[in-house]
């Protein structure tokens, strides 16, 4: 099924996942490896806790947990806020970060925006990261709802995970309503695209397309818009 065929009527509430689906992997993980990978010490202590928060941030329900003690790590004995580590970041890996931007993501993005509709990126990743990777492409003024972070210990954990059932939440707090198109790589992101009037599948792990035919309405489009190790129908 074509980007067009999923487009909702003008003036819907539209929702982007980020991860997979606007860009190729997971921002977050990348940026919090290139804040341990700044210091050796970082480094070493990531690898010992690593047996301990792997397992954590595999499972949904203590994700939060793992990812905030990486977090930690990269951050601790950090004194510049995390938003001037983000900006520093995204200087310092622009090409890479741009690359991985998927342009038929960008498309139907921009195709929804132009009919009118109301898109919102919902990612688990810091909003302010979406954002600056999405000023590559000149989307500034596009909202944004993500993981926020609190400080902890002289570091930095995550202490609203924008993931999950926390999503919708986040959503409905900051006021939007019923979800017309819901756009999401994730099984973690079904009870967004199951409260969407038309959830669209793209980048889906192959071993997660039967449950996502399974789960959602017949029909549903599940996509590939340039994810290589992922599922999806290509075209």
């Amino acid at each position: 099924m074509s980007v067009a065929s999923a487009t909702a009527q003008a003036g819907g509430l539209v929702v982007f996942d980020f991860d997979h689906t606007l860009y190729d992997g997971d921002s977050g993980s990348h940026l919090v490896a290139w804040m341990i990978k700044r210091a050796w010490w970082r480094r070493v202590l990531a690898l010992i806790a690593a047996p301990l928060l792997l397992p954590l941030v595999a499972c949904l329900p203590t994700r939060r947990r793992g990812i905030s003690g990486f977090l930690w790590i990269a951050t601790i004995g950090e004194s510049r806020p995390v938003e001037s580590l983000i900006d520093a970041y995204v200087v310092a890996d622009a090409a890479a970060l741009r690359a991985r931007l998927l342009p038929k993501a960008l498309e139907a993005l921009h195709r929804h925006r132009v009919a009118g509709d109301l898109v919102v990126v919902a990612t688990g990743a810091p909003p302010e990261l979406a954002r600056a990777i999405l000023d590559f492409v000149a989307h500034q003024d596009l909202p944004i709802v993500g993981s926020l972070g609190q400080r902890f210990l002289r570091g930095y954990v995550t202490a609203e995970h924008c993931h999950a059932r926390n999503k919708m939440r986040m959503l409905r707090d900051r006021g939007y309503g019923q979800v017309d198109v819901a756009y999401s790589d994730s099984v973690a992101d079904l009870p967004l695209l199951q409260a969407a009037r038309r959830p669209v599948v793209v980048n889906p792990k192959p071993s997660r397309v039967a449950f996502f035919r399974k789960v959602l309405p017949d029909g549903t489009p599940i996509l590939n818009w340039g994810c290589a190790s992922r599922g999806g129908d290509r075209g």
